[in-house]
């Protein structure tokens, strides 16, 4: 899930508050225009996983944005928690361009799409680029960054070949105060690399060769790393090679038997429509936060309008984080209900990243103990950074910018 904006900009408006869900009322329409939830509420319908993070909240009331992190299990405030969030994903270089819809065209491209392709194909289409720009990149490692752009503790797995890329991509994270320990590949495939084209409209389309990528298995999940995780996130690209669903397996069940709680991206709405089976399962029984845009929680339910959409996920699991590009976003636990409002930016400019680093801020506020509603306020400023300029990695950081609008 990666797109979170269109031309028409961002708008931060008054806060809203929750409504709850009436039977037959569109759940997206109810809201309301007052003050913002307290930070240290428990938001009705976690669960007992979920729950962790937020029942140790009275224990300060302060915005713990500028405070060291804290991080909860079964209700304790503990000392000695290693990670904020881990993410798991694809370890991915991306390269970026301008294009227009001719050079789409002409190439096959499906606008606005991820395509995987192979080896030979990415070397093809890379000739084809104009002037490019590089630097790591990969959909859950974005939120990562983001995270710690926030001041939060990350830490990524995710697999690269001990190549140039594979340097560049371990030196990227690692500066970033990233934990990324797992070991590269050897031989076989090179790293990933992801081929962007941003159009005039900046809407990015992705030609994906997965490269070593492809081979993390579960031997690479470090299992001390998921106990010691608050939250483990996982990106649902993992899904498309065989041996990294296994270890998205395994790192949820490490996850869950720790009493963290597991959270999920869909990633792109063709890679649901690959996997919906699967995903629907893992939504029902094993996620506990889902993050998508509106295209992918559609096509998840098979369904056309997002109202109906909502009324699904709703009863699948415990918070779903919803972005609707210029129309900000909706986060909907139980029969509690957020929209939330986007912030207006000059320009927007490449959209590479935006829900990615929407998870970021959201996964930040959430293991600070922050209401949903502001855990999406978090979510909304940290995307609108990052479509106000080409790459996926944050420019300004993030944490100046959500004191300066939440206070």
């Amino acid at each position: 899930m990666r797109e979170q904006a269109s031309r028409q900009g961002y708008s931060l408006g008054a806060p809203e508050t929750t409504e709850r869900a009436g039977p037959g009322v569109p759940a997206a329409r109810r809201r309301t225009r007052a003050a913002a939830s307290p930070p240290n509420r428990t938001p009705a319908g976690l669960s007992a996983r979920a729950r962790h993070v937020y029942s140790a909240g009275a224990a300060g009331a302060e915005d713990r944005l500028a405070g060291n992190p804290v991080n909860f299990i079964n209700g304790t405030q503990i000392e000695g928690r290693r990670f904020d969030v881990l993410g798991i994903g694809n370890a991915i270089v991306d390269v970026i361009a301008h294009a227009d819809d001719d050079f789409l065209e002409t190439n096959g491209l499906t606008k606005g799409a991820m395509t995987l392709i192979d080896a030979a194909t990415a070397e093809d289409l890379y000739a084809r680029m104009g002037a490019a720009v590089e630097s790591s990149g990969g959909s859950a490692a974005n939120t990562i960054a983001g995270l710690s752009s926030l001041g939060g503790r990350g830490a990524f797995i995710g697999k690269v070949r001990n190549d140039q890329l594979g340097g560049i991509f371990a030196h990227d994270i690692q500066a970033l105060g990233v934990d990324f320990a797992t070991a590269p590949a050897i031989e076989g495939a090179p790293t990933a690399r992801c081929l962007i084209f941003v159009t005039a409209d900046a809407q990015r389309t992705m030609q994906t060769f997965l490269g070593a990528s492809a081979t993390l298995g579960s031997a690479d999940i470090d299992s001390a790393a998921v106990r010691g995780a608050a939250v483990t996130y996982l990106e649902g690209y993992l899904w498309d090679p065989p041996p990294a669903k296994e270890a998205f397996e395994k790192a949820a069940t490490i996850a869950h038997a720790a009493g963290n709680m597991v959270a999920l991206t869909l990633s792109d709405a063709f890679c649901v429509d690959r996997h919906r089976a699967d995903f629907r399962r893992l939504v029902e029984g094993h996620v506990d936060i889902l993050f998508a845009n509106e295209a992918e929680i559609k096509s998840l339910y098979q369904v056309d309008d997002f109202d109906d959409a909502l009324q699904h996920v709703r009863g699948h699991c415990q918070v779903a984080a919803l972005t609707r590009s210029e129309k900000g976003s909706v986060v909907i636990s139980g029969d509690e209900v957020h929209v939330i409002d986007a912030v207006r930016i000059p320009q927007v400019v490449d959209t590479t990243g935006a829900g990615d680093l929407y998870a970021a801020g959201f996964l930040f506020g959430l293991t600070r103990g922050r209401s949903l509603h502001d855990c999406g306020r978090m979510g909304a400023i940290c995307a609108a950074e990052a479509i106000s300029h080409y790459g996926a990695r944050p420019e300004t950081p993030l944490a100046d910018l959500v004191r300066q609008a939440l206070g």
